[in-house]
């Protein structure tokens, strides 16, 4: 059976499912690290970018012409699962590194193959050692983000009290 005709729902289910997940999450939880959610998905979206014009990955299948097939992972499961993986491991760099190596590497030689099946995107210049680097610098920019914002954050709490 072909699930070409399904893959634009499945787009969109991987974009809305992750928000549902958000109230477990916890109200301070979601503040302190939405920011660095923000961050990483706008360095992706710029990766994104990147690799379009380099052929790095081609994604054939969009929920709509002019938005990218990027969109539905940047604002679904890449931002909300960014914020999850911070809320889990923050404070404890290794096991932050383990979690997002474990998490990325599931995607690059899982995931990856059946959004190929499925015909919603695959690597063309790229190989997949490549986009799991890709992915661990993203990583480390997300860590050492939220490390900055911390800081910054405590300090200028210090000079109002």
């Amino acid at each position: 059976m072909k699930l070409f005709k399904y893959s634009k729902s499945l787009l969109l289910l991987m974009m809305i499912l992750p928000w549902f997940t958000v109230p477990l999450m916890g109200k301070e939880a979601f503040k302190r690290f939405l920011p660095a959610g923000l961050f990483i998905s706008l360095i992706v979206r710029i990766v994104n970018f990147i690799a379009k014009k380099r052929k790095w990955w081609w994604w054939y299948q969009t929920l709509h012409p002019k938005i990218s097939g990027v969109f539905p992972f940047i604002w679904g499961p890449f931002l909300i699962g960014s914020m999850w993986i911070l809320k889990l491991t923050y404070g404890k760099f290794f096991r932050y590194m383990f979690l997002n190596l474990a998490i990325d590497g599931a995607f690059t030689y899982g995931l990856v193959y059946y959004l190929q099946k499925l015909g919603i995107a695959s690597l063309v210049r790229l190989k997949k050692i490549n986009l799991l680097l890709i992915f661990t610098v993203e990583a480390l920019l997300l860590y050492g983000f939220q490390i900055i914002k911390d800081r910054l954050f405590s300090q200028t709490l210090l000079r109002f009290k």
